[in-house]
């Protein structure tokens, strides 16, 4: 069943053009400066050349897409792979953790040869540049924090991946019960891999506190933030701002 993209309505904003890219199970939202035909051919290609590559390598190894546990990759692995693998390592979780931020990351990367601010959201998962203040609206389900949220994001802190793992929402696998996981972290792909791996964590409010303390010990992340029912953790450079009345 469709949920509302609160975060998508905004990430919209009037300085930027978007267009939406959909291939399979990938559904990106990008913003840049100006959309062309060319930006979106090139869009379209390098996400089309991404997904090959990764399905050819699990063609040929099944378990890089099956495995809950980091696992060793071939030496000619392509580039993705190389990517996904090193962050499942960082952050102890299977390779496919991290796809949908690995796909928002070099999808960005590739944009920002051609524009000056970029964003590209996959299902939650968010790579930012930009060269100015932004606020992503935070959704976590039937919690009251729904659209009453949002991060703010600096242009110094950029580029940026913002991700977001649930228990309680979409379709992605997690074996925890938070209706958001949030992580900052200058990778996209790790951002993606840790949200997946913390929010693995998290039962009920009462893991909220020790949970966010283990964070602090990983040197890669800058923040993270957590929703249980109506229970709301943050530890690191997280700052919120409210978009409702809570």
């Amino acid at each position: 069943m469709y949920e509302q993209r609160f975060y998508r309505e905004q990430l919209r904003k009037n300085d930027l053009e978007y267009f939406q890219l959909t291939m399979k199970e990938t559904d990106l939202l990008i913003g840049v400066d100006r959309v062309t035909a060319e930006i979106k051919d090139i869009l379209k290609q390098k996400l089309a050349d991404l997904r090959n590559d990764l399905e050819i390598y699990i063609g040929k190894n099944p378990l890089f897409e099956m495995s809950f546990k980091p696992i060793p990759v071939l030496p000619d692995a392509p580039s993705i792979v190389k990517r996904l693998a090193a962050a499942a390592e960082r952050a102890g979780v299977g390779p496919m953790a991290g796809v949908a931020g690995c796909l928002a990351e070099m999808a960005g990367e590739e944009l920002a040869k051609y524009s000056r601010e970029v964003i590209v959201e996959n299902g939650g998962d968010i790579y930012i540049r930009t060269g100015q203040t932004r606020n992503i609206g935070i959704y976590a389900g039937a919690s009251k924090f729904t659209g009453k949220l949002a991060l703010e994001i600096r242009p110094e802190e950029t580029p940026l991946g913002v991700c977001t793992s649930s228990g309680t929402i979409g379709h992605s696998v997690s074996l925890g019960r938070a209706e958001a996981c949030l992580v900052k972290c200058a990778s996209c792909t790790l951002a993606d891999a840790y949200a997946s791996a913390i929010g693995n964590l998290v039962q009920t409010k009462a893991d909220l506190p020790g949970i966010l303390a283990m964070a602090q010990k990983l040197p890669d992340l800058s923040g993270v933030l957590l929703i249980v029912d109506n229970e709301l953790g943050i530890w690191g450079n997280i700052k919120i701002k409210e978009t409702g009345a809570l």
